[in-house]
């Protein structure tokens, strides 16, 4: 295993599996898009910031995701109140590349053959008037390994989106290529010909140099896809300058976002006069629950992929309404936005589950990397609830003898799949359940999706009257 040191750049934000050596000296929790990447010669100077997505206020984490195990895709990105042309860039690149993923199992008489899709996000900055985000996505069995990585940034004085170039001035941006050029020629799987080949044409300079970000020290960090300035074999490359280097080459808008990177201001301003801010319900459990489920009837309701607003709220009201347990199975980078919605859940008796940080194949993953995923998990449901997990579900089932003995956590698999991601019908996801249902059930649903939360309230009025008791999983496990 890497060291502590090390873990974060593996697999902040996608289940990355990467054919180049990281840097030595690798920076923090939120520099995870360079893993992997074949360094510069101030790549490991300084790490990129880590941001706190739950200051964030209104902020809503779009997810999408399907348990289909021949055609798995996870994918996630935010949408910012203030900033919607930043939201609709990152809403357009997941749409197309989702789309693309599903046209391949579609064509496919065996789905995606092995393939999996999995689109995650890190906010970069979020202070004053500046958002920068970067989304990686990996197209496991994809040509190369797969992984891209892009950055989109907001300008708030202007009320614009931005790529990665409009950091840099335009007087400036020869210059800035030229050192770029120069810092590349004679690394391993270079030469002077592939790079200048790579910035020939004007038109794919923009394309390559999609993916900057600031470092802590106000330095400038510029990642290379696989393939894009040398050759496959040799990976992804980053390419790092300092502060002084970089600060004379920036537009006024690069120079703000390397002052908020650097200095952040205590909240983001994007001048929205009214931030939407659902209310987290206060629910509380009246002591432990004392049902046994060797003399009445139980079933364990089980929701996945979230928190998400505002459905896990609602999910949580209906639940109190019918004094029904569930368990949550939650994903990493949705807690670290929705704390608020995690300690909800552990406040009103549910039971608050491991599902990864962001929903990748585990199966597919070095045990390093699942236990990075399942560890980092856990800490952030800490954080959020002052409890450690006992449980885990791994994302789409699917688990083997690496995963397991990769976590002590306990693995949770189901009984009753409601397939509430295929079918966007609340009666349907209900007559699912209530004509399915077996005593000591353990039901697969998922938070995310509001036609799944609508449905609740029928399952839980039909099966109340039939005499069942809704419990966590532990529980049902603890008195069967």
């Amino acid at each position: 295993m890497r060291t502590r040191l090390l873990l974060p750049s593996l697999l902040l934000l996608g289940s990355l599996s990467l054919t180049a050596a990281c840097s030595s000296g690798s920076s923090g929790a939120s520099d995870s898009a360079t893993a992997g990447a074949r360094p510069g010669p101030f790549s490991g100077a300084s790490p990129v910031r880590a941001v706190d997505p739950s200051k964030i206020k209104g902020l809503r984490i779009v997810n999408s995701s399907s348990e289909n195990s021949s055609c798995p895709f996870a994918t996630s990105y935010p949408d910012v109140p203030g900033a919607a042309a930043l939201t609709e860039a990152m809403k357009k690149d997941v749409e197309q590349r989702l789309a693309s993923f599903r046209t391949l199992c579609d064509d496919s008489p065996t789905g995606a053959d092995g393939r999996e899709l999995n689109i995650s996000h890190q906010f970069l900055v979020a202070s004053g008037d500046v958002v920068g985000v970067r989304l990686t996505g990996q197209d496991r069995h994809a040509a190369g390994d797969g992984l891209r990585t892009r950055t989109y940034w907001y300008d708030g004085d202007a009320g614009a989106y931005g790529t990665a170039l409009a950091l840099v001035a335009d007087r400036s941006r020869d210059a800035f290529v030229a050192a770029l050029k120069k810092q590349l020629k004679g690394r391993d799987g270079t030469d002077a010909d592939t790079v200048d080949e790579a910035f020939a044409e004007p038109s794919n300079v923009a394309a390559i140099l999609d993916d900057m970000a600031f470092t802590a020290d106000g330095g400038l960090r510029v990642t290379f896809d696989r393939d894009e300035v040398g050759a496959a074999p040799a990976g992804r490359y980053v390419v790092a300058f300092s502060k002084a280097t970089v600060t004379p080459w920036l537009s006024a808008f690069g120079k703000r976002a390397q002052h908020q990177t650097e200095q952040p201001s205590r909240s983001l301003d994007l001048g929205v006069t009214a931030t939407p801010t659902p209310a987290v319900p206060t629910h509380t459990a009246s002591g432990d629950d004392d049902t046994d489920c060797r003399k009445v009837h139980c079933i364990a309701l089980t929701f996945d992929d979230g928190p998400a607003v505002p459905e896990t709220a609602m999910l949580l009201t209906y639940l109190a309404q019918y004094h029904a347990r569930a368990t949550f199975f939650v994903v990493g980078q949705n807690v670290a936005a929705h704390a608020d919605l995690v300690r909800a859940e552990a406040r009103a008796g549910h039971e608050v589950g491991n599902h990864s940080w962001n929903h990748p194949d585990l199966t597919k993953l070095t045990p390093e990397q699942v236990a990075y995923q399942l560890n980092h998990t856990s800490d952030a449901i800490k954080a959020a609830t002052g409890k450690t997990p006992t449980l885990f579900r791994p994302p789409y089932g699917a688990i083997n003898s690496t995963v397991r003995g990769a976590t002590a956590l306990s693995p949770v698999l189901w009984t009753l799949d409601t397939e509430d991601w295929k079918y966007p019908d609340a009666a349907k996801i209900a007559q699912s359940v209530v004509a399915k249902v077996k005593r000591n059930d353990v039901v697969l649903m998922h938070d995310i999706h509001a036609t799944s939360v609508a449905a609740v309230p029928q399952i839980l009025r039909t099966l109340t009257a039939r005499g069942y008791h809704f419990v966590t999983v532990s529980h049902l496990r603890a008195t069967l």
